[in-house]
């Protein structure tokens, strides 16, 4: 009995380290790039021990791959959370966009560049990260889906998403060195307006009983 409760403690803390880890490799990755971002960097920042960091994480790739997995997740649940309490109707959408477009712009955003850039010569994190991120565009594309509240069956409605994420990384991109909030916001409004018209089902088609054209 005493060595079952004393795993719960130590499986807690075991949890407890893990995350203060991944939080300080984000913000690493986006205070001091992919350079700048080293094991003992992160387990400094975490207040976590060498002999910690390397039993749960024993490579920077896996450090940096888990903390990028971590955070995509926790913000997706933040933005399930967010979208709720949008209201329903036409607006909807509007309001689903810009939050995807302020995921585009945040801390993780920024973090997940650096890997990128820095996979392209680095062999071991390359191998790490396409796997991971080929799942989380599929998983930012389905949960893209769920917030707008489409059916993915429907033609061109899988493209228009996509579409629309490509357009939002783009722009996040553009962010990265300058200000880029004016031309963001005219580029969204326009695109909202055609996203619209792209997932409104049957748009477009004659009403039933309309007179056609012979």
């Amino acid at each position: 009995m005493p060595a079952a409760s004393t795993r719960v403690p130590q499986q807690e803390r075991s949890r407890a380290t893990q995350a203060r880890l991944l939080e300080a490799t984000v913000e690493c990755l986006v205070e001091h790039g992919w350079s700048g971002t080293t094991t003992t960097v992160v387990a400094a920042r975490a207040g976590v021990s060498r002999g910690a960091q390397l039993h749960h994480y024993p490579t920077k790739a896996a450090l940096v791959t888990a903390a990028v997995t971590h955070l995509t997740e926790r913000r997706a649940v933040e933005l399930r959370t967010e979208a709720a309490a949008l209201p329903a109707g036409p607006r909807r959408l509007d309001g689903v966009v810009d939050l995807l477009a302020a995921a585009f712009t945040g801390p993780l955003f920024v973090a997940a560049l650096e890997l990128w850039v820095a996979a392209r010569t680095d062999p071991e994190l390359r191998d790490a990260l396409v796997p991971l991120e080929a799942r989380v565009g599929r998983e930012m594309h389905r949960l893209t889906v769920e917030l707008l509240g489409v059916d993915e069956r429907r033609p061109g409605v899988r493209e228009a998403v996509q579409a629309t994420l490509d357009l939002l990384r783009g722009l996040g991109v553009a962010n990265l060195l300058s200000d880029d909030t004016t031309r963001r916001t005219a580029l969204l409004h326009t695109w909202k307006r055609q996203l619209a018209t792209l997932l409104t089902p049957d748009a477009g088609a004659p009403t039933p009983g309309s007179a056609r054209p012979h």
